[in-house]
């Protein structure tokens, strides 16, 4: 392992929490697409399988963030646990009504309250803020290996929900993605070491993390950032079937996340300086500009070629924006702030999804992949606008409040 990974590994728990992060994070890529994977074997209605998946993302965005807004509360043992059963309960009852063949509105009812799954990805990213409190090449490290293991379960993840529910029983990928989620929440819960201290709320709390001017900017962008991904997905499917193979259409997108795993692991080896607005702003271009090729594709291995390039500007610019929604969002509502960027990239990738879709039916495969380069277009405008907010942080109150008590506890151990 390259040094400074294992410098950052070197703080005792943080192989134990990344560790069960990742197999917490696993439904991430495993639930949606095994839940539309299971409905459209059940049933062969694809509207009915796409629109349960937009709802239940859609539920998780509007959820999700209250959810770690509680955790920066509360601690994340006693909030995740009973979350994470009740989000258990809905799916099974899901999975119950979809096999018993019940009304459509009892599986948007489950769907709907499904949405109230953790965000694993952004407890572990707490917990490495915790430990690596003004420690910002640390930190840029630790981010990173968080960056990859999200890319890595977005690689294996749909790959193996997609095959068991296909080649044992219909039901199979969500169940396992609900395994996985129990085994690494409560894995993650059991380490205690390393839980980042809770702020109970009081009169000077401030609301929502989400009045940050700065985190307002990263969570539209990610809206339009979400975009991408979602219609991606949707017309890679689509362009593979019109090919004649649409089995490949997983392993062509198994190497858009390749590429950005890769990119994620050298990442998190430099040591960059100057700001990470500028070089946030720099990634979303990046990304804008790599859909560029996708509009040329006309073959299968082109077009894995272009996603692998594509893939390439992902992770850093994730990495990034953890960075800024740290020095946008007071420490005691971190978790909340970093949930509501996974929140902009479900909205947009339920956007992105459903735009894609009606692009395919009305003009074809190939011409839908205008969806995420205009996608990427609007990411630009919008980090282009919001680029002064982001590039000089102004503190909150409760963040003045926490400077000025630590600086009062200075002075008092300075007197002892």
């Amino acid at each position: 392992m390259p040094s400074p990974y294992r410098a950052v590994f070197a703080s005792p728990g943080t192989l134990g929490f990344s560790a069960a992060g990742f197999v917490g994070r696993m439904p991430l890529s495993m639930m949606g697409i095994g839940i539309m994977t299971m409905i459209s074997e059940l049933t062969g209605r694809y509207g009915l399988a796409g629109t349960l998946t937009a709802t239940l993302a859609l539920s998780a965005a509007v959820l999700g963030p209250q959810v770690s807004r509680l955790v920066d509360r509360h601690g994340q043992r006693r909030v995740l646990r009973p979350a994470t059963l009740l989000a258990l309960a809905a799916v099974t009852g899901l999975l119950v009504c979809a096999e018993s063949g019940a009304p459509d509105w009892t599986l948007f009812a489950f769907a709907a309250a499904a949405g109230c799954v953790p965000s694993v990805g952004a407890m572990t990213r707490a917990r490495w803020a915790a430990i690596y409190q003004g420690r910002p090449r640390e930190l840029h490290t630790a981010y990173s290996v968080e960056s990859v293991v999200d890319e890595v379960c977005f690689i294996f993840g749909p790959i193996v929900s997609i095959g068991l529910s296909t080649m044992w029983f219909p039901a199979a990928g969500p169940v396992l993605a609900c395994a996985f989620l129990l085994v690494g929440v409560w894995w993650l819960t059991a380490q205690r070491a390393t839980e980042p201290v809770p702020h109970p709320a009081d009169r000077h709390s401030g609301g929502s993390a989400l009045r940050s001017p700065g985190l307002q900017v990263l969570v539209v962008a990610f809206v339009a950032t979400g975009a991408i991904f979602g219609a991606v997905d949707v017309v890679t499917v689509a362009f593979a079937e019109e090919l004649g193979s649409k089995s490949s259409a997983s392993w062509v997108l198994a190497v858009y996340a390749l590429g950005s795993c890769l990119a994620g692991a050298v990442f998190g080896l430099l040591h960059l300086k100057g700001e990470p607005s500028r070089r946030w702003v720099v990634g979303v271009c990046a990304m804008a500009v790599s859909m560029i090729p996708l509009q040329l594709a006309g073959s299968l291995p082109f077009l894995a070629v272009a996603l692998f390039l594509a893939g390439l500007a992902i992770a850093p610019t994730m990495v990034t924006t953890m960075a800024l929604v740290e020095a946008h969002v007071p420490r005691s509502k971190l978790t909340e702030g970093m949930s509501w960027t996974g929140t902009g990239l479900a909205v947009g990738i339920a956007l992105g999804s459903s735009g894609a879709g009606w692009f395919v039916d009305a003009h074809g495969a190939a011409a839908a992949y205008a969806v995420p380069g205009l996608s990427g277009a609007f990411a630009v405008v919008v980090a282009f606008l919001g680029y002064r907010r982001l590039r000089r942080p102004v503190p909150t109150q409760e963040v003045q409040r926490e400077r000025n008590s630590g600086r009062s506890e200075g002075r008092t151990e300075h007197v002892a």
